[in-house]
């Protein structure tokens, strides 16, 4: 089991010095323990389960597409107050942290949070 990441680049040139990087910032998740890294986006598949840790000090966002049952938790309260969102099989949430609460924005497929 490992963890893949990739940050595809598309390069804009604007003038002949300068380049600016366009990065879409995401990883694919195969191993049954995950803390997020700053990316945006977060799939996880090829485990049986997945217990994944939303960084509050390296994310402020990030979109969570599980393609296994999925245990999301963090050191703040989500949704005011839960510590846990079960995530099933084929899920998608996308959680926003805001002061000291993550807050899901956007779900669908959530399990008894």
């Amino acid at each position: 089991m490992s963890i893949y990441k990739e940050i595809p680049t598309k390069s804009i040139k604007q003038t002949k010095q300068q380049e600016v990087k366009i990065l879409e910032d995401y990883v694919i998740v195969t191993e049954e323990n995950y803390e997020t890294q700053g990316e945006k986006y977060v799939l996880v598949r090829e485990v049986d389960s997945c217990n994944l840790k939303l960084n509050e000090e390296k994310n402020t966002y990030v979109v969570v597409k599980s393609m296994t049952n999925l245990n999301v938790y963090s050191e703040l309260p989500i949704d005011e107050e839960f510590d846990v969102v079960e995530m099933q099989k084929g899920a998608c949430v996308e959680f926003k942290k805001m002061g000291s609460y993550w807050y899901i924005l956007s779900s669908d497929g959530l399990k008894n949070s």
